[in-house]
């Protein structure tokens, strides 16, 4: 195969003194309300910073740009990349690109979650502080009514959220693509501090009551939110023997989904919102994949059982076969209102098919059609990609913004689907290469996953949905950036697939 990996600049697409930049990132972590600057900005500061260049050679000479050149992304003026793998830097049929296509390699992505890892550890807090002073509290033994867990400085994260079990899930993902304990690490501190402090929020409650109790998620869980992610991964940390034991929370929480948690007449896990019988694509994966980690642990096919309809059920409202899409959500009331296809709705449904797949047992009778259900779907998200590699906030409309965590969900599972074999490397191999490299763009030099759009409620208009903000703050894109760069590692290192680089471009080739 014809790849030169350990070249790694970006050649410029004109010019005999490539201009050396780095890839452009956004500009910061507060929220925003559009993911990329408009393309006249955007070219302005690529010239702006083309003409730095260009100072910067004539004042160091021509050997100090040849060695910059040899190490960093090159950009021409105009902001575009030409591929390094292409042995002919002025090949006049090569493409240029607005991002740096390329085949990437481990050590790249690698590093990328490194540098998600390093900002997540620093920015998700394990310590209880009085709500008031911001000072902590080491009395464990006399609880405190103002008593909380610290959210940290502006970032807000919270250690029971249902973005916080995506982490953990991509964190777990994660440290066996890489082999790197420190992702492992990370949960497991998560959990011993859950399972430490769980004492002193439960003896909070009985004192003071839930309803500003920092663990009222696990004390008195009241929507799939509080539970539904976090049940899942604390069963894959068990089953893998990562951090403590926390089999009680478990049990309170799948007691919940099971039994608690609302549902429709027919079972089908619903919330009572924005109607009085609503169904979300986002209770897809905060219900589906805790039913069947269930399943997996127990052992007993009730839990596969109730996971399966589920996943039927909510297909059957949601799911439109001629667009390969899922509407957001469904009222009982009025079944035929306009619909919304929303990326990170669309995410949701597609991790969660794939976590069921994974677990589900072969010779279930409603395996197939979950099959065919996700094969609809990454056909019809991957005709719907942008040139950017990124997808759009609504997939069918290239007016709204292109957003970080439902394209990073994409990428993982169709990168997911090629490595189990459910689809065919050679349709969709590389739809997952270049998605994951629209998805390092936004992974800036903090390792803050930027153009993330925040948390979205089931709307019913388009410009509700098309300008939510965006914010490197909202955690809902960091789980998702963690499994899809874990997922693309196994990707590369697949045996069964040879990528091969030829007319320009990339080959997944199924070896036989």
């Amino acid at each position: 195969m014809e790849n030169p990996s350990a070249r790694r600049n970006f050649v410029a697409a004109s010019g005999p003194s490539p201009l050396v930049m780095p890839l452009p990132r956004a500009a910061g972590p507060g929220i925003q309300r559009f993911p990329m600057p408009p393309p006249p900005f955007r070219l302005s500061f690529l010239r702006a910073a083309s003409v730095v260049a260009m100072a910067a050679a004539s004042i160091a000479g021509a050997s100090a740009a040849a060695s910059i050149a040899s190490t960093a992304v090159t950009a021409t003026a105009e902001g575009s990349y030409r591929n390094p793998d292409n042995p002919d830097p002025k090949d006049p049929s090569e493409g240029t690109y607005p991002i740096p296509y390329h085949l990437p390699t481990t050590v790249e992505i690698s590093a990328d979650l490194e540098r998600v890892l390093g900002f997540l550890d620093a920015a998700v807090p394990t310590r209880i502080v009085d709500r008031q002073t911001r000072q902590p509290i080491t009395d464990r033994a006399t609880p405190v009514e103002d008593a909380v867990v610290e959210r940290g400085g502006d970032e807000d994260f919270y250690d029971l959220d249902y973005t916080m079990g995506v982490v953990h899930a991509g964190m777990l993902h994660a440290a066996e693509a890489t082999g790197d304990r420190r992702f492992s690490d990370f949960m497991a501190r998560q959990l011993q501090f859950i399972a430490d402090a769980l004492p002193y929020f439960r003896s909070q409650a009985a004192q003071f009551g839930v309803a500003h109790n920092s663990f009222r998620a696990i004390l008195a869980p009241a929507a799939l939110d509080d539970c539904g992610a976090m049940t899942a991964a604390l069963i894959k940390a068990r089953l893998a023997g990562i951090g403590p034991d926390l089999g009680e929370v478990i049990k309170g929480w799948s007691d919940f989904i099971a039994h608690r948690q609302f549902r429709l007449a027919d079972g089908t896990l619903a919330r009572q919102r924005p109607q009085a019988e609503s169904v979300w694509a986002d209770d897809f994966y905060m219900g589906v994949p805790a039913l069947a980690q269930m399943g997996r642990m127990t052992g007993e096919g009730r839990w596969f059982d109730d996971a399966v309809r589920n996943a039927l059920q909510i297909s059957a409202r949601l799911y439109r076969p001629q667009a390969g899409l899922f509407t957001h959500g469904w009222n009982a009331a009025n079944p035929d209102a306009p619909e919304f296809y929303w990326g990170r709705a669309n995410g949701w449904a597609m991790m969660a098919m794939c976590e069921l797949l994974d677990v589900l047992p072969a010779a279930h009778p409603g395996r197939a059609e979950i099959l065919a259900c996700l094969r609809g779907q990454i056909h019809g998200v991957a005709v719907r990609q942008s040139g950017r590699g990124l997808w759009h906030q609504m997939l069918d409309r290239e007016d709204s913004f292109l957003e970080t965590s439902a394209s990073a969900m994409f990428v993982y599972g169709i990168a997911h689907a090629i490595n189990q074999g459910w689809i065919s490397p050679a349709n969709y191999g590389s739809i997952a290469q270049v998605g994951w490299i629209g998805v390092s763009t936004q992974i800036n030099d903090k390792g803050q996953v930027e153009n993330t759009c925040v948390g979205t409620t089931y709307a019913s208009d388009q410009a509700y949905y098309c300008n939510r903000p965006v914010s490197a703050l909202a955690l809902h894109g960091y789980g998702p950036v963690l499994l899809a760069g874990a997922e693309m590692i196994r990707l590369l290192e697949n045996p069964a697939i040879d990528i091969q680089y030829k007319t320009r471009t990339y080959h997944y080739v199924p070896k036989r």
